[in-house]
């Protein structure tokens, strides 16, 4: 298997795209969302990573983030899947069977967002997803994004630490 090249030194934000395993919906309720979301914020406070976009798909996550310096990104997503998989099946009245506790794809896929125009068009990728996937009309009709909190809404499932133009 070909190993991908990361940059994690270039001190740019990077846009994240991550499945789960086999592409299995398992984000289609809210319990594994607010997990996800919960680690976010642990990750957000323990590393001081920005988070200035995310789309929580039912099969896949994007997230747009400025890690700080010295921090790989792969470690920091790796950490997100193990801890968010952990709470996931920890919650479950009854664990499955070794096949079925997989619950993210092993790999992750990143881009260098290597300027302001790069990180607000994977922003608004990321806010047209479900859209585009035939999941609502309009992107403000998702929760599960970084769209309302942009359009100033207060009661939102993660603050957005916003884009410095």
């Amino acid at each position: 298997m070909t190993r991908l090249r990361h940059y994690d030194q270039s001190g740019t934000a990077r846009f994240v795209t991550f499945s789960t395993y086999r592409r299995l919906r398992a984000l289609d309720g809210d319990q594994l969302k607010l997990i996800v979301i919960d680690e976010l914020k642990s990750l957000r406070v323990k590393y001081g990573i920005k988070i200035h976009g995310f789309v929580l798909m039912p099969d896949h996550v994007h997230l747009v983030l400025h890690p700080p310096g010295g921090h790989e990104l792969g470690r920091l997503i790796g950490q997100l899947k193990s801890l968010s998989a952990r709470r996931y099946f920890a919650e479950q009245n009854s664990l499955p069977d070794a096949e079925t506790r997989i619950l993210w794809q092993r790999r992750s896929y990143d881009h260098n967002c290597r300027d302001t125009e790069s990180v607000i068009e994977k922003i608004n990728y990321c806010h047209n997803n479900p859209v585009k996937k035939g999941l609502v009309a309009e992107p403000g009709e998702w929760r599960w994004s970084s769209y309302n909190w942009y359009q100033g809404e207060v009661d939102v499932p993660l603050e957005i630490d916003a884009v410095e133009l």
